[in-house]
């Protein structure tokens, strides 16, 4: 594994950050003042947030007829759902770690869009309610990997690693049971991560990553390259199959019982998810 990639490097970072004697209290991005609580990802201490923005193009204000609805996954200090909020969107922002889920209360309420960002303390979909649907949905990841046997020291330390690539795969595997028809997943990677292996695990998951943005940028003496990706469905992997198949079993038996009722009205399909 090159030096970039190492998970003890990042986790020094981790503990740097935590332990900055000058680690704010309050910070400045995208021309705005932001609040920053113990415990919570620092974006000053990353370029990986205003990256993230740039992506994104969640910059400025808008008022429109429509809201398109943002879900962002790892929501740290709350800086890019606000920002989508700000430009005109409805955002649920959710976060394992509950000290950033209140920051990200703190920074709505601070830019006056709490009416707009719902922040949820949730490890990845799991509080979402079963029906809960989005326009997009957005994870910038802790995309250093970690061995599958580490143990995490302290929640702040899940932002920056990832062991095992398990918060990956449920991410891929489940983001795009979230959309809208319309929806799109989106996931923001970087060199420091293993790509092959990613991919591998899209390739599992039955999905495919497709590159639509990337931007390299000097971290330390190392220049890194960014990379926003969607997610797509693939093939369907064999449980995703299975349980196509079975839903396709009980709608025919549905109609066939219909029919010899008499009853003049077809259940109406399910329509197929698109990123």
């Amino acid at each position: 594994m090159s030096d970039v990639r190492s998970h003890l490097k990042s986790l020094e970072r981790s503990k740097r950050s935590l332990t900055d004697p000058g680690r704010p209290r309050t910070f400045s991005m995208a021309g705005r003042e932001w609040d920053l609580l113990d415990e919570v990802f620092a974006p000053v201490h990353s370029p990986s947030t205003g990256i993230a923005l740039d992506f994104l193009g969640f910059t400025g204000t808008d008022s429109r007829t429509r809201s398109p609805s943002l879900l962002e996954i790892g929501c740290g200090a709350g800086v890019i759902a606000v920002q989508a909020a700000l430009a005109g969107w409805t955002a649920v922002a959710a976060d394992i770690n509950e000290n950033a889920v209140e920051n990200t209360r703190l920074n709505a309420e601070r830019h006056a869009v709490a009416d707009r960002v719902t922040a949820l303390h949730s490890d990845l979909f799991d509080a979402l309610d079963d029906g809960a649907r989005f326009d997009r949905i957005f994870w910038s990841s802790n995309y250093v990997l970690a061995p599958a046997d580490y143990t995490y020291r302290s929640v702040h330390e899940r932002a920056y690693v990832d062991a095992g690539y398990r918060t990956h795969r449920r991410y891929l595997e489940q983001a795009v049971h979230h959309l809208t028809d319309t929806g799109s997943v989106l996931l923001h990677f970087c060199e420091r991560g293993d790509r092959d292996g990613l991919e591998k695990i899209a390739g599992e998951c039955g999905r495919e990553l497709r590159v639509l943005r990337r931007r390299t940028v000097l971290e330390g003496q190392d220049p890194i390259e960014h990379t926003l990706l969607e997610v797509l469905p693939g093939p369907l992997t064999e449980a995703e199959r299975g349980s196509r198949t079975g839903a396709r079993a009980a709608a025919s038996g549905a109609r066939r019982g219909a029919h010899r009722e008499r009853v003049g009205v077809r259940p109406e399909k399910d329509r197929p998810v698109h990123a």
